[in-house]
């Protein structure tokens, strides 16, 4: 996991191009000047391959004698796309000084589709627009034409594959959280196609972006096309069209990108379709079944138009809550899956023991049909949209070949290091994990479980885990070498485990340092403005009292502590005085005393799931959609603390007061309700991986334990 080192002068090429190319950019947002340049970088490898073959055709030998450069057919027969002379990358390169570049430029994007029906309405004609100055314009054509990316040489060396995987990367990078929108990362896909392994068959992407997908599908195929030629002849007429492409994208401009991209690579993608409805509201392939589904959803999309999908022909295992897609995607995939077809999918790592009733009833209906074929949690900062780890799902309808059981993965501590923000998974990470899938799935007898790396585990103990399909629920922690009758090695054992655990929690604690940076980026209003809000807006008065057969803890408001716990049972107080009227107080409840609130006499109960307080004190509930814990900060911050004395009334000799009215009637501002939702997600991560940290300590002491035995035995 080390941080490779690298010698100036053994820069890649593609990243020497980005730099100078990003120059080229000065004050243009990166998601406009993506289409610039990847368009450009299209057009000069178009006719690249065109120049290629009009040589061989000019020339006229072997199987080209007689041929007619000239002739668009030509073209067609050698899946090469026929390039006018004004679309001819020598003829725009000579104009590139020229005022009109621009024009130039767009009129020989409009005379390719004219010439290729396949390319119409795909490529991007804005060259000519005022904001797109024409000197850089002109330079970035310079630049891009320093490099051979069409010719023979550059296809075997998949010179334009590079280039175009790269500048993607970097233009997700660029525009950060909607650069996900786009682009998976490339290390993310290939473990994927690892471990689908569509060989063959239908691969389908309902949400495809910039169709990575299908372009490292069509790169497995092609690395493994000796598999087909040494099973004989019955797959030879296969070979050409192994895969068959079904896609689809609701962002056009992304949707242009994903059709310039199979193009490039001869992938045919007559089949991926785009609407501005989205797969939810307009399937364009209700009626498929796929072999293979491979897809990166966005991530906990709140605004999915789930109100007019009730009752919907896809929730066979229950209605997806309104406020998250996760599981409208994971039944829109089950939905489309053949008899004995695959799915691999990327999700949050909530979605795999979300505490949402709705959420939980679709998953136990999944586990019950022993869909879950494998769970992978991979490690934080592989994608541009978060930082936090993600997890990979596999669902087959096979489950009889598998005994009804699932293989848990935990591969968050598998990765290299890309820089301070970014890992990736290296050709080797990737193997490392793909090797565990399948030396289980094809049962060769290597898979072995290994305590806090993977385990197999049967239907009925996920049921009886609540249906969760959290890897850390089922794998444990390293194991014990105890047990090991060699010292050396089990000292070599505990050595390991050390570092390892020591490794994680550095990479969790980065991972929390990350999402609190977010936070405060929402809070700051430095992510989206702050919203005034009145607190009667987010409070609202509780009147719920203690009734007869409850025993809950007693909280008391006071002025220099807040709200404090008193170390008495309700049955001790009960006998000496009558606690019916006191107030119910649940966790995250503010508790307000209004004769203390000069010394800031508020707080939020954090201490209990659920107490009692004084009847002189006021209970006041959350409202719904409003942070719970966002609110109580910003209620007991030295901000507020001046409003409240301005509402105050009396005198310190008469005990002064403010009342509730007054006080729900002042004003704080809060970012809007959905950056407050995607806070509460932050928070909700930053528990599960505060408590990730906790059991590996815990680990660690076991360790140190060990360790300490060995030098005892020794």
């Amino acid at each position: 996991m080390a941080r490779a080192k690298k010698a100036a002068h053994e820069e890649p090429m593609e990243q020497v191009l980005w730099t100078a190319a990003n120059k080229l950019r000065k004050n243009m947002d990166a998601a406009e000047y993506k289409h610039i340049v990847l368009g450009l970088i299209f057009l000069k490898y178009i006719s690249d391959s065109f120049n290629d073959l009009y040589e061989k055709l000019k020339n006229g030998e072997g199987e080209y004698e007689g041929a007619d450069p000239e002739d668009p057919n030509e073209y067609r027969a050698e899946n090469v796309f026929y390039v006018p002379e004004k679309a001819r990358w020598s003829y725009l390169q000579g104009r590139a000084k020229l005022g009109t570049i621009g024009k130039d430029v767009d009129d020989a994007m409009e005379a390719i589709e004219d010439l290729n029906p396949g390319l119409r309405g795909v490529l991007p004609k804005e060259y000519a627009k005022e904001k797109l100055d024409k000197q850089s314009l002109g330079g970035l054509i310079d630049l891009i034409g320093t490099i051979a990316l069409g010719d023979s040489v550059s296809k075997s060396k998949d010179v334009l594959g590079r280039v175009y995987e790269y500048f993607l990367g970097q233009f997700a990078l660029a525009e950060g959280k909607k650069g996900g929108q786009f682009y998976t990362p490339s290390c993310v896909v290939q473990l994927l196609v690892e471990i689908l392994e569509p060989y063959q068959g239908r691969v389908f992407d309902p949400c495809c972006g910039s169709g990575g997908m299908f372009v490292q599908s069509e790169k497995f195929v092609n690395a493994h096309s000796d598999v087909y030629r040494k099973q004989g002849s019955a797959f030879d007429n296969l070979f050409d069209k192994v895969v068959s492409i079904y896609g689809q994208e609701s962002n056009q401009t992304t949707w242009r990108l994903c059709k310039m991209n199979l193009a490039i690579r001869g992938i045919d993608s007559s089949n991926v379709r785009w609407n501005n409805e989205g797969s939810f509201l307009n399937d364009a392939h209700q009626d498929l079944k796929a072999d293979f589904i491979i897809a990166n959803p966005p991530f906990n999309d709140k605004d999915w138009s789930s109100e007019l999908l009730t009752n919907d022909y896809r929730w066979v295992y229950g209605t997806p809550p309104d406020k998250n897609a996760n599981y409208a995607w994971i039944q829109h995939f089950i939905s489309h899956l053949s008899p004995s077809g695959k799915a691999g999918f990327l999700l949050a790592t909530k979605s795999l023991a979300s505490e949402s009733q709705a959420e939980t009833t679709i998953r136990s209906g999944i586990v019950a049909d022993a869909l879950p074929e494998c769970i992978i949690l991979l490690p934080g900062k592989l994608f541009y949209t978060t930082p936090a780890p993600v997890c990979l799902w596999v669902l087959s309808r096979n489950s009889s070949k598998r005994d009804n059981k699932t293989l848990f993965i935990d591969a968050s501590r598998i990765f290299t290091i890309v820089d301070r923000t970014h890992n990736k998974l290296s050709p080797s990470n990737i193997q490392e994990i793909a090797r565990v899938y399948h030396s289980w799935i094809h049962g060769d007898g290597t898979y072995e479980d290994v305590p806090g790396f993977c385990k197999v585990v049967n239907k009925e103990t996920i049921v009886e885990k609540g249906c969760s399909l959290y890897p850390g629920d089922y794998i444990g922690i390293k194991e014990d070498s105890s047990d090991l009758k060699d010292p050396s090695e089990a000292k070599e054992r505990i050595v390991d485990s050390v570092q390892l655990a020591k490794e994680e929690i550095k990479q969790l604690q980065d991972n929390i340092s990350a999402l609190f940076t977010s936070i405060e980026r929402e809070v700051s209003g430095e992510a989206s403005p702050l919203v005034p809000y009145k607190l009667s807006d987010v409070l609202y008065e509780s009147i719920d009292v203690l009734g007869d057969d409850e025993e809950p803890e007693i909280l008391t408001c006071t002025e220099n502590a807040g709200l404090v716990l008193q170390r008495e049972r309700f049955s001790k107080r009960v006998a000496t005085e009558d606690t019916s009227d006191y107030k119910i107080v649940l966790r995250n409840d503010i508790v307000y005393n209004p004769y203390l609130l000069w010394a800031g006499a508020i707080d939020q109960c954090t201490v209990v799931d659920k107490g009692i307080t004084s009847p002189a004190y006021i209970v006041l509930h959350v409202k719904d959609g409003f942070a719970p814990a966002l609110v109580g900060h910003v209620l007991k911050s030295d901000y507020m603390k001046k409003h409240y004395w301005n509402i105050s009334i009396g005198t310190h000799e008469r005990r002064r007061t403010a009342p509730i009215d007054k006080f729900l009637d002042l004003e704080i501002q809060l970012p809007d309700i959905d950056a407050q939702k995607h806070i509460m997600e932050l928070l909700e991560q930053i528990m599960k991986q505060s408590e990730r940290i906790t059991i590996i300590q815990k680990a660690l002491l076991a360790a140190s334990a060990s360790m300490n035995e060995f030098y005892t035995r020794r």
